[in-house]
């Protein structure tokens, strides 16, 4: 048996052709054009090749994007000042932080600050404690979490009675997801660096979400038959005989897998791109929102 290759590069391109769509008909409407602002700390590469990409992504569905780039050293009060101006300002539908910050930064009070209607990231400690509470409603989910079951949704698979297991629990990640399945009625196992027989309760998930961060960790034997397996893991690798001497894999050892499950996402092109439309896709919802306030 081989898997289902799982698309995510071509199941974001629908996500932000319809987001396009969408933000197109507002304007003949006459409705505002959404906005979205990103938050830059300091000069982490990955983190302005990130902020770089979302605004882009911005321009090409025609979101209008406002980008702050601040020094590391700026203090923690400045920093909650210029989100505080972005949750006033009306042409600013989602606020993003780009995370992490630079130490002595406290992340959970910047998070804190941004209004919960312009949390497009889901974060907020609000909308994280509303996801995880039964029959209350977050304004917004996490982007890379959505993602995920996105694509599970995309893939036909039902959720509702299904054995999940998540491999992680970060708060960007892992918590977030396994709420999202326990939300759509799965029965859910978390798994960490602490848990007994990993292989073992790997095997029995139907529905296999790797958010550890560890290379190629997920192996052929740890997957049961048919399972759908969801590799969140973005890790590079050292490789000499490509030209840039390394290589990014995930968390699954992708060729092994890809013989015993059902559907896999590869990495690159898996999750990573699904984050972005979902970020998109939350700056529309919080356009919308905006409209009715």
């Amino acid at each position: 048996m081989s898997a289902k290759i799982i698309d995510g590069t071509a199941i974001a391109e629908q996500v932000r052709a319809q987001v396009a769509r969408e933000v197109a008909a507002r304007l003949e409407a006459g409705l505002s054009q959404p906005g979205l602002a990103t938050v830059l700390v300091g000069e982490n590469p990955a983190s302005a090749q990130y902020v770089r990409m979302k605004q882009k992504n911005c321009e090409k569905v025609g979101i209008k994007s406002f980008g702050q780039i601040l020094p590391a050293d700026i203090s923690q009060a400045e920093l909650e000042k210029v989100v505080s101006d972005l949750n006033a300002s009306p042409e600013v539908n989602g606020i993003l932080v780009q995370l992490p910050l630079p130490k002595g930064l406290d992340e959970e009070r910047v998070l804190n600050t941004i209004s919960i209607n312009k949390d497009v990231d889901g974060f907020h400690p609000v909308n994280i404690g509303r996801l995880a509470q039964k029959g209350r409603k977050p304004q917004f989910v996490p982007c890379t979490p959505d993602g995920c079951i996105y694509l599970i949704d995309a893939m036909g698979v039902p959720i509702e009675g299904a054995s999940a297991v998540v491999l992680g629990r970060s708060n960007i990640v892992g918590m977030p997801v396994a709420l999202l399945l326990v939300e759509r009625n799965a029965t859910v196992t978390i798994c960490h660096s602490r848990s007994k027989d990993l292989p073992g309760i790997c095997r029995e998930a139907d529905i296999l979400i790797a958010a550890v961060g560890r290379p190629e960790m997920v192996r052929r034997d740890w997957v049961k038959p048919g399972a759908i397996v969801i590799d969140v893991g973005s890790n590079r690798v050292e490789d000499p005989t490509t030209e840039k001497g390394y290589r990014w894999v995930g968390d699954v050892a992708f060729d092994e897998v890809k013989e015993v499950a059902g559907a896999l996402t590869p990495s690159p092109g898996g999750v990573g791109p699904m984050t972005i439309a979902m970020l998109l896709r939350n700056t529309l919802r919080a356009a919308q929102l905006a409209d009715n306030m």
